[in-house]
């Protein structure tokens, strides 16, 4: 990524050129907000390459003893993973954005943390929680813990409230 620095009143001030941003995704409707908050953010201007992740849950016991072969459930994950990465990929490849994809497996919030640093990401962008009933009033487990420990800003997308009949 190019990188320049500036200086003026004494002070030095990074300039990166292009972000890194990740999108975390798990295939529903809903995370697709995201995914269109940085579409958006790309037509209005901002240079950025995008990482889509989805993190996998790690196989069960059943799964592994059903499975014998630890090769064949990280191939089905993986298979997974990328088929629910498929519409946010190409909702960004559709604006002509570079998009790297990520399936990982483990814990959801940890993974995702990894993938950051991993990546050299410098913002995420996801939404709150998956969306209705009480759920969508909070911020989803993965989605707090990104927002109090990720090492980058974290932008959370949330769904469009319908103004009420009393705003009218």
């Amino acid at each position: 990524m190019a990188r320049r620095s500036c200086k003026g009143r004494g002070h030095s001030l990074e300039v990166i050129a292009m972000l890194n941003i990740l999108i975390p995704v798990d295939g529903s409707s809903h995370a697709l907000l995201a995914v269109h908050h940085a579409v958006r953010l790309v037509h209005a201007g901002l240079r950025a390459r995008f990482v889509v992740a989805n993190v996998q849950e790690s196989a069960t016991l059943y799964e592994m003893v059903v499975a014998h072969d630890p090769e064949v459930l990280e191939k089905v994950s993986e298979g997974a993973g990328l088929d629910l990465m498929r519409p946010a990929v190409a909702l960004l490849e559709a604006a002509g954005q570079k998009v790297e994809k990520e399936v990982a497996t483990g814990d959801p919030a940890h993974m995702l943390i990894e993938i950051v640093e991993r990546f050299g990401c410098h913002a995420v962008i996801m939404t709150a929680g998956t969306g209705g009933g009480l759920r969508a009033a909070l911020l989803g487990s993965v989605t707090q813990h990104l927002v109090d420990h990720s090492p980058v800003p974290v932008t959370v997308v949330r769904e469009p409230v319908a103004p009420s009949e009393e705003d009218l």
